[in-house]
């Protein structure tokens, strides 16, 4: 116990003396020119969210007389917008059903990418190499071909269910799927197959193995990739105006509504697009933790 606690109280004074000597963590010395220009970039990336954040909180001929940078000595400030945003737009019953699509839409294609990603890792059967190679060249092709015979497909005609949440939801999966199975079976790659081999030897299942051993060890590129899914249907505008009615319709087709033929409504249209910003950058710092670690890890090997 005491030498346990000896080597972490040595561990925290070399990380002391690393911080304090103007290192990293790794030791390696850091760079004031990398600092700047990462603080510049930062910088720059924020901006266009300021500008957005202050235009919504000004009225409309305030912001077409000047500029957002100009807010502060110009005045026409108001909250009006957000307000009008939810009683005229109903951004309350979308926001909803953005949840009830971009939720099921991104637990469902990594559930299925995870275990085909396990079986092309760690499992051997014919054809494995050209199932994998025509899995990741579908992903070159672009998804509005495939709209029209989709649209026909779950149309009257055909299932029957086009307006629905099952629509969409097929629909992400179905696209999500080959970058999400590319994407974790390259990070499962990086994994010691010695842990499979020792737990076929115990006598587990590859069911067993997926859930106990797998799974919790290739967690950081789930996240990874479900992040990255649920900002991609959260921000999807086609499928959802295509493929769902306008009752049931997302935060985005109803920000595209907003905005009329003439320009009116773009007042309200910078009130809403923030408002739809709030939970993608929820996730997103959330989760950016794992995000970095998933993708770096995937991209090493495979």
């Amino acid at each position: 116990m005491s030498t346990t606690t000896a080597n972490d109280r040595d561990t925290r004074v070399t990380a002391e003396k690393i911080r304090g000597s103007g290192r990293m963590k790794d030791g390696r010395k850091r760079s004031p020119v990398s600092m700047v220009v990462m603080f510049l970039l930062a910088l720059l990336w924020t901006v266009p969210t300021i500008g957005l954040l202050v235009t919504s909180l000004r009225t409309r001929d305030a912001a077409a007389t000047s500029g957002w940078w100009e807010a502060l000595w110009a005045g026409g400030w108001t909250t009006e917008n957000y307000s009008r945003v939810f009683e005229q737009a109903d951004m309350g019953n979308a926001f909803i059903n953005g949840v009830l699509v971009a939720v099921p839409a991104t637990i469902i294609p990594i559930m299925f990418a995870a275990f085909a990603a396990y079986a092309f890792t760690f499992m051997d059967f014919r054809g494995k190499d050209v199932l994998f190679i025509s899995i990741v060249a579908v992903m070159v092709v672009p998804i509005q071909v495939a709209f029209a015979p989709l649209l026909d497909i779950f149309g009257p005609r055909g299932l029957d269910i086009a307006g629905q949440y099952l629509a969409v939801w097929v629909l992400h999966t179905g696209f999500g799927m080959p970058l999400c199975i590319y994407v974790l079976r390259n990070y499962m790659a990086s994994l010691p197959f010695s842990v499979v081999e020792s737990a076929r030897i115990d006598g587990c299942s590859n069911f067993q193995i997926f859930w106990k051993l797998i799974a919790p060890m290739a967690m950081p590129a789930m996240a990874a990739f479900a992040t990255l899914q649920f900002l991609w249907v959260w921000n999807d505008l086609l499928i959802a105006k295509l493929f769902l009615s306008n009752e049931n319709t997302t935060v985005i087709v109803k920000l595209q509504q907003l905005l009329g033929t003439q320009g009116q409504g773009a007042e309200l249209l910078t009130a809403g697009a923030f408002i739809s910003m709030v939970l993608p950058m929820l996730v997103f710092f959330t989760l950016q933790n794992l995000l970095v670690r998933g993708m770096t890890s995937g991209a090493v090997k495979g």
